[in-house]
C-alpha cells in the first residue's frame, strides 16, 4: 500500500514539475557519477553498479525526447578512468561495447531518430569499443532529431590541448593566419560530436564539480549546473525535471541581470554611446522587475532610444 502511494505521489509530482516548465535546454550534458558507490552500498560488484546505471541512461534518452531536448552528452569514461584496476576497466569496456551495439540497433533509437556519436581519444580504447562506436555512428548517421554524444576516453584539457596543437600546425604550415583565429576556429578543431553549446550540466552522486567536462562548450556558454545527491542508478525523472527547472530559473536570472546592466549603461551613457546595451535592453526588457520596467516605459527619452534600436 505504501509503495503504491509513493508511486502515485511521484507521478503527481512529475506532472506538477512538467507543468511548471515553460522552457527546456537545447543541450544537456550529464556526469553519470555514483555507479560504484551505489553497488558498494548494496554489497554488489562495481560492474553491477555500472549495469544498473546503463538502465538510467536508456531512460534519460526517453525523457529528453519527450521534452524536446535536442542534444545530450553523457560522460561515460574519462581519461582518468584508465587508472582504475584492469579487471574493472575491462568489465566496463565490455559493458560499453554491448550498450553501443544495443543502442545502435534499438527500435526506440530509430523511432526517435537519435544520432549517436562517441567523442574523446577513441584510439586509446580497446578495439572492440572502437568498433562498437563506429557501428553506432554508421547505423544512426542519417538522423538529427536528437543527438547523443557519448564521451569515451574524454578529458576537457586534452580536447583543448589537441585543438591548440591543430591550430598551431595550421598556422605553422601557412594555412591559417594568426589574426584569423577566433571562437569558430577553436570550435571546429574540437572533437566531432557536439553540435551546439551546452545549456545545462547535470551531475549525480553528490559531488559538486564539473570534472573537466566540456569546458569550451559549457563554460563559454555559462551553462547552468545542477548537482544532486542520488547516485546515477537512482536518478529519476523527477530529478531530471528539477535540473531543467534550475536551468529555467538561471535563464530568467541571466536575462534580468543583463537587462539591468544594459539599463544602467543606457541611462549613464545614452543610446548613441551605448547602442549594444540599448539593443540588449530592448531584447530583455520584459525580464526587468515590474517597477524598473514601469519606470523605463514612463521615460520618453529611453523609450525613444529603444524604438530606434529596434528599427
Amino acid at each position: 500500500m505504501l509503495s503504491r502511494l509513493r508511486r502515485l505521489a511521484n507521478r503527481t509530482y512529475e506532472r506538477v514539475l512538467k507543468w511548471e516548465l515553460s522552457e527546456t535546454p537545447s543541450h544537456v550534458a550529464v556526469i553519470m557519477d555514483g555507479n560504484r558507490r551505489y553497488a558498494s552500498q548494496r554489497g554488489q560488484d562495481k560492474t553491477d553498479g555500472h549495469r544498473e546505471g546503463a538502465r538510467t541512461t536508456e531512460q534519460i534518452l526517453h525523457w529528453s525526447d519527450e521534452l524536446g531536448i535536442e542534444e545530450v552528452t553523457l560522460y561515460a569514461f574519462s581519461t582518468e578512468n584508465f587508472d582504475r584496476p584492469e579487471a574493472e576497466r575491462e568489465s566496463l569496456f565490455d559493458l560499453l561495447t554491448d550498450k553501443l551495439y544495443e543502442f545502435a540497433d534499438a527500435d526506440r533509437v530509430h523511432e526517435a531518430e537519435v544520432r549517436i556519436r562517441a567523442i574523446g581519444e577513441l584510439d586509446r580504447l580497446p578495439e572492440r569499443v572502437q568498433e562498437a562506436a563506429a557501428y553506432a555512428d554508421r547505423r544512426t548517421a542519417g538522423y538529427d532529431r536528437l543527438h547523443l554524444n557519448i564521451a569515451l576516453a574524454y578529458g576537457g584539457r586534452a580536447e583543448l590541448l589537441g585543438a591548440a596543437r591543430d591550430i598551431a600546425r595550421q598556422v605553422a604550415d601557412g594555412d591559417l593566419e594568426p589574426d584569423a583565429v577566433d571562437d569558430e576556429t577553436v570550435s571546429q578543431a574540437l572533437y566531432d560530436g557536439p553540435t551546439q553549446d551546452v545549456d545545462l550540466i547535470v551531475r549525480t552522486g553528490g559531488n559538486e564539480r564539473t570534472s573537466n567536462f566540456l569546458p569550451w562548450q559549457a563554460n563559454g556558454n555559462e551553462a547552468a549546473v545542477y548537482f544532486c545527491a542520488p547516485y546515477w542508478p537512482e536518478f529519476r525523472k523527477i530529478d531530471f525535471l528539477r535540473s531543467i527547472r534550475t536551468y529555467e530559473n538561471r535563464e530568467e536570472s541571466w536575462r534580468r541581470t543583463r537587462a539591468q546592466r544594459a539599463l544602467a549603461l543606457v541611462r549613464a551613457l545614452g543610446h548613441t554611446e551605448c547602442a549594444e546595451a540599448t539593443r540588449i535592453l530592448h531584447r530583455f526588457r520584459d525580464a526587468l522587475p515590474s517597477g524598473e520596467r514601469d519606470a523605463l516605459d514612463a521615460d520618453p527619452v529611453e523609450d525613444a532610444d529603444l524604438e530606434a534600436s529596434a528599427d
